[in-house]
């Protein structure tokens, strides 16, 4: 997994692209990108599969800031990004939440 950034020089702004490779996902059909950053909506940031299995998402980030997310494949099973910048506690489960800073 990778997160690759961007930043806006006209805006205070970065474009990140979250990857998740095919071996992390395990055969999953979908997957859904889910974070701070669209309030954990399971419908609002579905991510791309490429030919060779990986999954890829770009969204736009404001700047000087550190969210938290999580990839969820076909529906129901939680993954976290195995080369995020960090990980915090979830306040809703025992698990941890991936993190992205920006």
């Amino acid at each position: 997994m990778s997160l690759k950034k961007q930043y806006l020089k006209s805006k205070p702004v970065c474009k990140v692209t979250f990857r998740l490779p095919a071996q992390a996902a395990k055969d999953a059909s979908s997957a859904i990108l889910v974070g701070d950053f669209n309030g954990w909506d399971l419908s609002s940031t579905p991510m791309r599969r490429l030919k060779n299995g990986d999954f890829t998402q770009t969204v736009n980030l404001e700047a000087n800031n550190e969210y938290q997310f999580r990839y969820v494949l076909d529906g129901k099973a939680w993954e976290n990004d195995w080369e995020a910048d960090g990980y915090k506690p979830s306040p809703v489960s025992l698990e941890e939440n991936s993190v992205v800073r920006v």
